[in-house]
């Protein structure tokens, strides 16, 4: 059975200046080294309201507030992973 995922990232000036530029582009890395391209749905907002809490992203409804590039893989491992993977 086919997992599919949905990750939307806010690229509101706010988080887009605390990083998210940057976290976009390891997510694009991470999916492709992962072959996960096929099963997760990306996309951008352009502000989410939590400028506060930036930078903010969901994942299938989850919240992530100031995330950073060294914690990102690990949140992308834990939320992606599929069983047996």
């Amino acid at each position: 059975m086919k997992q599919s995922y949905e990750i939307e990232i806010c690229l509101g000036s706010s988080c887009f200046s605390r990083g998210n530029r940057e976290v976009v582009q390891v997510i694009r890395d991470y999916l492709r080294k992962n072959h996960l391209d096929d099963k997760v749905l990306l996309k951008g907002a352009r502000c989410m309201d939590r400028c506060s809490e930036g930078p903010f992203l969901t994942i299938n409804g989850k919240t992530f507030i100031q995330t950073t590039l060294t914690e990102i893989e690990k949140i992308l491992d834990r939320e992606l992973a599929e069983p047996g993977r």
